[in-house]
This record gives structure tokens, C-alpha cells and sequence, in this order.
């Protein structure tokens, strides 16, 4: 039976004590970075940890922001979206769960000591775009340039979202490719089940995901981590990335769904993720997402017909994959539960609205 090893990112919006939204517009580096200075530190963690250029990224806990850099590409400031949470790297889906929830406790409380709470949100509920001021420079330029994800990273200024890493040793770079255009391809049908973003410029737009609807297709669904950069495909949004450490090669990293509150849904969507890896059925892939069907999954979620006909399949695949593996099975039902309810945080949240109640920065 074919082993799996786990890892969470997850991004986390905050709120100032009196619920008002805290993002870029009315924050500084320095505040959220004093929360990150608060907490430990734990060289173990390095060798799945890549800390970056900056030195920005030294714990589990770090400021996730727009890097600004001068002529001479020296990092001059960092405009700040939010806090992410990086896991090691676990040998089960439950490990990895478990280290997400303890690390946000020790985040929320370091928080809670500034007049600061987390929050998951898809989507900054007040600012739909994030503008770049100054302009870019000729450095900025050139660098951003470098990459479809660079080219695109103001986008993320207002979206907040998990990665979600499995990897599997004995998973050929051909294997490895295959998996990220059968995710890529099928992403539309896996997402709504986490969309927790039904608010945009101060109010409800329409649909359930506002994340989805700007950011995939633009940026990529699924990244795969390949340790040999001739085996990188040029797509737009990326497929591949070269592995910048020994203990990212090999892996896939879905990049697709919301942030959620509750990691016992993160878990189960990796069971998701699991099973679909191992599904031999569904032939499927593309190399780059459908950005027309993620759109329309972002407005109806599950609501669509076409879109909970298609995931209906996704957990019937992955289901049928899983047996023999009965931890992911029993997750695997806990989703299928929430399917069948055609239950998504977004929908919890606009009920929450429309009754008075004020949600994530929002108040009706």
C-alpha cells in the first residue's frame, strides 16, 4: 500500500478587538511581525521548512505580504496581508491536523495579547484588489516577470487560502506530473465544499467564493515540486516549480480551495486528495485550470447541478480508491456528510449576515 506524507499551509486574516478587518490598508509590517517574533522557534523544523531569501519565513508562523525591494533588489519593505501556519511535514493526515490546531492556539494567543484575532475568509471581505504604491520599479519589474506566479502575486494580497501538501516517495516525476493535471483538471468539482468567501467590497456578491472566482485560472489550481529543473513544463499558471529543498520534491500542493476554520475540513479534503491520487478511473487532466468553470462553481458551489454532479463523481472516485485505508475512509464519509448537506463555510456565514450578526469585518 502506497504511503503519503502531509503538510498544511494555511493563511489566517486578522481582526482588531473591535471586529474591524486588518489587512494592508491599516497595518504595518511590524504589528503582525511582533506577534510572529512572540512565539517559538525550533530549528527541527527547518528541514521541511524553506525560510526564503528574506529571512521573513524562520518559524511555522509568518507574515504573508507583498514584498517591496529597491534598484538594487534589496528587500525595503513588506506590505502585509495576513499570518500563515506552515506544518512539518507528517507521516498521517491526523499528525498534520493536529500540529495546524495547536499551532493556531499558540498564534490566537500571541494575537489575543495585541488586540488581534484570526479569522478564515477566502477573500478580504472590505478590499477587492490591492494597489501597488509606489509603482514597480525596473528591479520589481524584472523580477516579477520571472514567473506566472510572480507576474500575478498581487492578487494574493486579497485572497486567503490553504496549501494542502501530500507527497509520496515512490512517485516517478512522470507519475508525479500526471497527478497535478488530474487535479488541475478536476479542481472546479473539488473546491466548493470549502468556500468561505460570499463577501466582496463590504458586502455579499453573489456567489460563495470570490477567492475562486478572481484568483484560479489566473494562478495555479495544483503545484507539483520536481527536483530536476529539466523536468519543469511551461505552463501559465505554473504545473511545475523546481524543489528548493530536498524535502519538497516529490510533492503536490493543492492551491485551490478557501481557508477554512475547522482543520478537521482540512483533513478530510486531503483524504479527498488521497484518494483521487490513487484512483485509477477518471482520465481527465489539463495543464492549466479551466478559469470558466472554476467561475461558475465559485457562483453556485454545490448549488449547481453540474458542479455537485461532478463532485458527487470526485467522492465516488476517491471512495472507491480509499478501501483498505479506513482512517481516510472515516474522513472521507465526514465529507460526503457535508456534501450531501451541501454545507460550504460560505453559506454558514451569509446566514450569519442576513440574521444581523457581524462576520469577519462586516457588519450588515
Amino acid at each position: 500500500m502506497r504511503e503519503f506524507r502531509y503538510g498544511i499551509e494555511h493563511e489566517c486574516a486578522l481582526l482588531r478587538r473591535d471586529g474591524s478587518f486588518a489587512d494592508f490598508s491599516c497595518v504595518g509590517f511590524e504589528e503582525f511581525q511582533g506577534i510572529v517574533d512572540a512565539l517559538p522557534e525550533d530549528p527541527a523544523d527547518y528541514p521541511d521548512l524553506r525560510v526564503g531569501d528574506q529571512g521573513i519565513k524562520r518559524k511555522r508562523w509568518y507574515v504573508e505580504g507583498f514584498e517591496r525591494f529597491d534598484e538594487r533588489g534589496t528587500l525595503r519593505c513588506c506590505d502585509p496581508k495576513g499570518i500563515e501556519i506552515r506544518t512539518r511535514i507528517h507521516d498521517s493526515i491526523d499528525a498534520a491536523v493536529a500540529a495546524l490546531r495547536s499551532d493556531q492556539a499558540l498564534l490566537d494567543a500571541e494575537a489575543a495579547q495585541r488586540g488581534l484575532r484570526t479569522v478564515a475568509i477566502g477573500f478580504n471581505p472590505i478590499r477587492s484588489s490591492y494597489p501597488v504604491v509606489p509603482p514597480l520599479n525596473g528591479w520589481e519589474r524584472a523580477h516579477r516577470m520571472a514567473s506566472p506566479e510572480e507576474r500575478t502575486a498581487h492578487l494574493h494580497m486579497v485572497t486567503y487560502g490553504p496549501d494542502l501538501n501530500l507527497s509520496c516517495p515512490d512517485m516517478g516525476v512522470d507519475e508525479l506530473i500526471d497527478v497535478g493535471a488530474k487535479l488541475t483538471h478536476y479542481s472546479p468539482w473539488l473546491v466548493p465544499m470549502s468556500f468561505s468567501s460570499p463577501f466582496r467590497d463590504g458586502a455579499p456578491w453573489g456567489g460563495l467564493s470570490a477567492r475562486t472566482a478572481l484568483r484560479t485560472g489566473a494562478r495555479p489550481a495544483v503545484l507539483v515540486f520536481v527536483a530536476d529543473p529539466a523536468r519543469m513544463i511551461p505552463t501559465d499558471p505554473s504545473l511545475t516549480q523546481h524543489a528548493r529543498l530536498p524535502a519538497e520534491a516529490g510533492r503536490i500542493e493543492f492551491k485551490a480551495f478557501d481557508a477554512c476554520s475547522d482543520p478537521e475540513l482540512y483533513g478530510e479534503l486531503l483524504s479527498l486528495l488521497t484518494g483521487l491520487v490513487l484512483d485509477t478511473t477518471l482520465d481527465g487532466r489539463s495543464m492549466v485550470p479551466d478559469a470558466a468553470l472554476h467561475q461558475r462553481a465559485a457562483l453556485g458551489g454545490l448549488g449547481d447541478p453540474r458542479i455537485a454532479e461532478g463532485a458527487a463523481a470526485m467522492l465516488d472516485a476517491a471512495g472507491a480508491a480509499l478501501d483498505g485505508r479506513p482512517a481516510d475512509k472515516v474522513r472521507l464519509n465526514r465529507l460526503r456528510h457535508r456534501f450531501d448537506r451541501r454545507e460550504c463555510p460560505a453559506i454558514e456565514m451569509l446566514a450569519r449576515y442576513h440574521a444581523g450578526e457581524p462576520v469577519a469585518g462586516l457588519h450588515p
